[in-house]
């Protein structure tokens, strides 16, 4: 690991720690050069990751200031959109749609997303920044005899509630798997990662009430800006 990256971890842990609480300034750069022992470009490279984690931000002729950062409660076992989460945390969010594709589905595809060779489906690639910091990309398939047209404008607003009002599809369950996934190019470019190496990659094969699979959801997550919980009840003996 580099000087830069060092500091940014060991800065990141003092904000975490509330050793610089929310609204504080850093000290300055010379300062912090000076505790770290290493060159103000060092230190500067340091904020950078800082920022692009949504932790600090440059205030002109102030300093860096530690700015409020949300920890989203993304809840595991249950099927909430991301138009849900935003409104219930009241959370300053933006969607960008990167692409909508229409794919014919080969064997690798069809492994990975579970619907059929040769079926027809969409591929929509969504950035979602949350307090302006690049922190999810969520990547959707949808079955194309069940969804037959999708627009950039239906994308940026809330998938569930075009598919559930509009289509009418019953939406009912999924089955999710949870891993931590090294960074691939596609993260590098769409999420703002700083140092991490990791993102958690949360897969979803979703289904309609009568069973069948419409939905296969890949979603990349920044490693601190997400808690994942899930309720756990013990069963009755």
């Amino acid at each position: 690991m580099k000087k830069y990256e060092h500091i940014f971890k060991d800065l990141e842990a003092k904000i975490s720690k509330e050793i610089y609480a929310i609204d504080d300034f850093l000290p300055t750069e010379i300062e912090l050069s000076h505790e770290y022992q290493v060159s103000r470009d060092t230190i500067r490279k340091a904020l950078s990751l800082l920022a692009k984690a949504g932790l600090v931000k440059k205030m002109q002729g102030r300093g860096t200031q530690v700015i409020k950062h949300h920890h989203i409660l993304f809840p595991i076992s249950e099927l909430t959109s991301y138009k849900e989460l935003v409104t219930y945390f009241n959370m300053d969010s933006k969607t960008n749609v990167i692409a909508i594709d229409k794919l014919i589905v080969d064997q690798a595809m069809s492994k990975f997303t579970g619907f059929p060779v040769h079926s027809f489906i969409w591929r929509i690639t969504r950035q979602r920044l949350v307090d302006g910091v690049a922190s999810v990309l969520d990547i959707d398939y949808l079955d194309k005899g069940l969804v037959p047209t999708i627009s950039r404008e239906l994308a940026e607003k809330s998938l569930y509630e075009y598919l559930e009002k509009d289509l009418h599809l019953d939406i009912a369950f999924a089955l999710k798997e949870i891993t931590i996934d090294q960074i691939n190019d596609r993260d590098k470019i769409l999420l703002d990662l700083g140092s991490d190496q990791h993102v958690v990659s949360v897969k979803s094969k979703v289904y309609l009430a009568n069973n069948n699979q419409f939905q296969f959801t890949e979603s990349r997550h920044k490693l601190e800006k997400f808690k994942f919980v899930d309720f756990a009840k013990r069963k009755s003996k």
